[in-house]
């Protein structure tokens, strides 16, 4: 009897290290074997070939299986020969690109691992099929919609772009189990009223008004909390619950309803990390969900971690705030606070950054804060209102400037700049909160 036991408990103890990779792991496993190399708001459509044409090379199944209103070429990678179908889908808005370089990197670590136990596990459970760039031209021109100016997300019925009506086709065609919906959430989204930013948002999709909780979505909340917990290791507390209003025209929402219950990825921001680290997370938040279908974890998985995620929250943090200014409008002196937004763009271009509020400003929190108690501010043209460029010149109090000169960066040259996000001139003399 002893030796069964003995044998028994050996066995489970080989799965657990063979099948439940630590958030931890993963991680680790992405840092030694993505093969994405760009920041992913820098991917167009000709690097994602670039990136398809590796996982070709490694023997993944990879057929183009549509066309854009542009005539850019849509792609589905396949992964795995199983019954259990799982269908993934990233960058139906040109703008959210975190996730593409997620499932190439992780459908690439799949293939170069197939002989491992735990990779050979999910290879024979399920197939995976991914389509990694949904609207080629939204990508293309760095923007949320098609080039037809329709939000493909919003297009589940009336069908009237190629890429919704490609959608829908690969899943009625296939009639996946499980549906990943990914996408990019604003930076500035918060976990619920807290100052902290949502890095990930997640969200299982009912699939009517009434939230009615069929088989589906309550196994996908049991997915949702695995993938939570094993956020909470590396980023805890910025994990956030996203809205679940009912959209009856937006694709998650429909393909719960047409049988394919879907799990909403939102990828926020996290400040101090750059793109790379958030694809790293998805790669941790894919595999984790992947595993716990494949091993049977999700069956006795307490959905509460998910459940109890806090909702999203919006419009108490900016990017930038200066403290008690010495405000300059119209040659008059004000003392107040300046909140600063930075507009999404890509990697590789200048940040833009435009004043989101002026006054008192206690209920708003800056990623970054600077004491300006110090300095008289000036906006660049004269304008210290909502709307406008946020540029700063900053001058010590003992300075005598005519704030009236028409060249008044020329003629009094500004102890500090604030430009494009940073300071380019007088870095460290402005303090930082």
């Amino acid at each position: 009897m002893k030796t069964n036991l003995l044998f028994l408990l050996m066995i489970l103890l080989y799965s657990s290290m063979t099948f439940a990779q630590s958030p931890k792991e993963l991680a680790a496993m992405w840092e030694k074997e993505h093969i994405s190399r760009l920041f992913p708001s820098d991917v167009r459509h000709k690097d994602l070939l670039v990136y398809l044409e590796e996982l070709r090379k490694l023997g993944l199944k990879v057929e183009e299986v549509g066309r854009s209103n542009a005539e850019r070429s849509i792609f589905q990678v396949e992964f795995g020969r199983g019954p259990l179908k799982i269908f993934m889908w990233s960058q139906m808005h040109g703008d959210e690109p975190t996730a593409t370089s997620a499932l190439i990197d992780m459908l690439a670590y799949f293939q170069k691992n197939r002989q491992t136990d735990w990779v050979k596990k999910i290879e024979e459970t399920m197939t995976i099929r991914a389509v990694p760039m949904l609207n080629p031209d939204g990508a293309e021109a760095y923007q949320r919609r098609n080039l037809q100016g329709i939000d493909i997300n919003r297009d589940a019925v009336d069908l009237r772009t190629p890429e919704a009506r490609l959608l829908k086709k690969l899943r009625d065609d296939w009639s996946p189990a499980i549906g990943f919906n990914l996408h990019n959430q604003q930076a500035l989204t918060t976990v619920g009223m807290t100052p902290k930013q949502a890095a990930i948002s997640l969200l299982v999709v009912f699939g009517d008004e009434a939230k009615t909780l069929n088989e589906g979505q309550a196994r996908n909340q049991r997915i949702a909390a695995a993938m939570a917990e094993a956020l909470q290791q590396l980023i805890p507390g910025h994990i956030g619950r996203y809205d679940d209003e009912w959209t009856p025209t937006a694709f998650g929402d429909n393909f719960s309803a047409w049988g394919t219950p879907v799990i909403l990825v939102e990828t926020g921001a996290l400040h101090g990390r750059d793109e790379m680290y958030l694809v790293k997370l998805n790669f941790v938040a894919f595999v984790t969900a992947i595993q716990s279908i494949v091993t049977g974890s999700e069956r006795s998985q307490n959905p509460a971690a998910y459940i109890s995620l806090p909702s999203n929250g919006s419009g108490g943090l900016v990017n930038y705030v200066f403290r008690r200014a010495n405000i300059i409008n119209n040659g008059e002196v004000t003392v107040g606070d300046i909140g600063v937004v930075a507009a999404r763009r890509r990697a590789s271009f200048t940040v833009s950054a435009k004043i989101s509020s002026v006054g008192t400003l206690n209920a708003i929190t800056g990623l970054d804060e600077y004491d300006a108690s110090g300095f008289y501010l000036y906006q660049r043209f004269g304008k210290t209102k909502p709307g406008e460029l946020g540029e700063f010149y900053f001058y010590k109090l003992d300075r005598t400037v005519d704030w009236k000169s028409t060249d008044l960066a020329y003629k009094f040259p500004p102890d500090a700049i604030f430009s494009a996000g940073r300071f380019i001139k007088g870095a460290g003399l402005v303090p930082k909160k």
